[in-house]
């Protein structure tokens, strides 16, 4: 059972890689905006995998607050880039 564990967590790291490529070479801010929102997703799901094969909580508590942050950044960079300022 941690061998699947471990190669889900490969694949959510391979996945988040590509979701950091877009944002650095994404054609326009959407892309980006959209590439960023699913790196902290992936990032997340990462956070609450290693917390699964180490049985710890810490990383699920720092998955958490990593939401919570990828939220409010996501809000606050479609913000920017819909009205050009940022409040």
């Amino acid at each position: 059972m941690v061998y699947l564990f471990w190669s889900v967590l490969i694949i959510h790291l391979l996945m988040a890689f590509f979701a950091a490529w877009k944002v650095f070479n994404g054609e326009n801010g959407v892309v980006r905006l959209a590439g960023l929102d699913l790196a902290s997703t992936l990032t997340i799901s990462v956070l609450v995998i290693v917390s699964i094969i180490t049985e710890s909580s810490f990383y699920i508590d720092v998955a958490i607050a990593a939401a919570a942050l990828g939220y409010l950044s996501t809000v606050a960079l479609a913000k920017l880039i819909s009205d050009q300022k940022a409040f």
